[in-house]
């Protein structure tokens, strides 16, 4: 007998801070989380991308959810959440600048609400959570890919 989506386990999904608002992504597309560094500047690039840094020799595109989601920006941004290159199709290693980081938690399917306020690309739902919502978002975003700014092959 297959399990009902209220019997299936729950995903992990990290919490963290963007502007005034609470966002969450699944960890299974996520390989690290860093502090910010130093990043070189890309001329000509999207407005989204921040720029990008060396991460353990690997030349990692930084953007900006804020941008993409269009996201008032808030505050000084602490961490880097990076990408697993292999769960996510972005044509190289891409990390997203983040206010802050909050926790990871399980999320089960009847807590994700889909309905017709969930229209745009790169949200999967809001997470009912106690007194508040959190914003699911997906980091496949059409926007961006990072082969237009770091060729997949570029070394740091």
């Amino acid at each position: 007998m297959a399990a009902t989506e209220t019997e299936a386990e729950p995903t992990k999904v990290l919490e963290f801070g963007l502007g005034d608002g609470t966002y969450c992504l699944d960890i299974g597309v996520i390989d690290e989380i860093v502090d910010a560094g130093e990043l070189t500047r890309i001329p000509n690039s999207p407005d989204h991308v921040e720029g990008v840094m060396d991460l353990r020799g690997r030349t990692t595109t930084i953007v900006d959810p804020k941008t993409l989601f269009d996201i008032a920006a808030k505050g000084p941004r602490e961490r880097i959440v990076v990408f697993d290159d292999e769960e996510i199709d972005e044509g190289g290693t891409v990390g997203w600048m983040v206010d802050e980081v909050f926790q990871v938690r399980d999320v089960a399917a009847e807590d994700v609400d889909q309905g017709t306020t969930v229209d745009d690309e790169g949200i999967r739902g809001i997470v009912k959570s106690d007194d508040r919502f959190v914003v699911w978002v997906s980091p496949d975003v059409e926007e961006f890919d990072a082969a237009d700014v770091v060729p997949e092959d570029a070394e740091a």
